[in-house]
């Protein structure tokens, strides 16, 4: 039979691990009753309202019956600084068919979001989400994050990611149908 030996202690070494696993634990975000599913194709568009960059308020319900664009976006975000223009174009082309475009600022701070909203000419609203609730409601976990919506307003596709030219196209004749 082996002897019981004398527990050992954690040396000093040790704490920095242990440390981090507590504070880890404290980080964990706490549990929620809210859908864990997607908003995908065939969905009804989460609500989406709230106050604009310009202070004015929104509510994408409103604009049931028109096809529209939701992009969520943030102004240190390359990808979506490259995409702007197929939004600029499209409100510029498509304002005749009703088609509506919304963006809502990801993670950003509200004042350079202004200034890039500006400086890249969006004639669009642009959403203030500074808590995430929109990113949330609306299953997203990074920008550009990019949905066409149908005039009965169903989500009738989703784009993760950059929008080529082509994706772009595609996506928007879908909704202007």
């Amino acid at each position: 039979m082996t002897p019981l030996r004398p527990a050992r202690r954690a040396g000093p070494a040790a704490l920095p691990l242990l440390i981090a696993v507590v504070l880890a634990a404290g980080c964990a975000a706490p549990a929620t009753t809210a859908s864990t599913s997607e908003a995908k194709a065939g969905d009804v568009a989460p609500p989406l309202s709230g106050t604009t960059l310009d202070g004015a308020p929104f509510d994408l319900s409103s604009f049931r019956g028109r096809p529209a664009i939701v992009n969520f976006w943030a102004s240190w975000c390359v990808p979506c600084r490259d995409e702007f223009p197929l939004f600029k174009a499209a409100a510029s082309k498509y304002s005749a068919d009703g088609l509506t475009i919304v963006g809502t600022v990801f993670n950003d701070d509200e004042v350079a979001a202004r200034a890039f909203a500006t400086k890249a000419g969006a004639n669009w609203p642009s959403l203030i989400d500074p808590v995430g609730a929109h990113a949330r409601d609306w299953r997203v976990v990074a920008p550009p994050q990019t949905y066409f919506i149908g005039r009965d307003g169903k989500i009738v596709s989703r784009q993760i990611g950059q929008l080529t030219s082509a994706d772009f196209d595609r996506q928007l004749a879908a909704i202007l149908k």
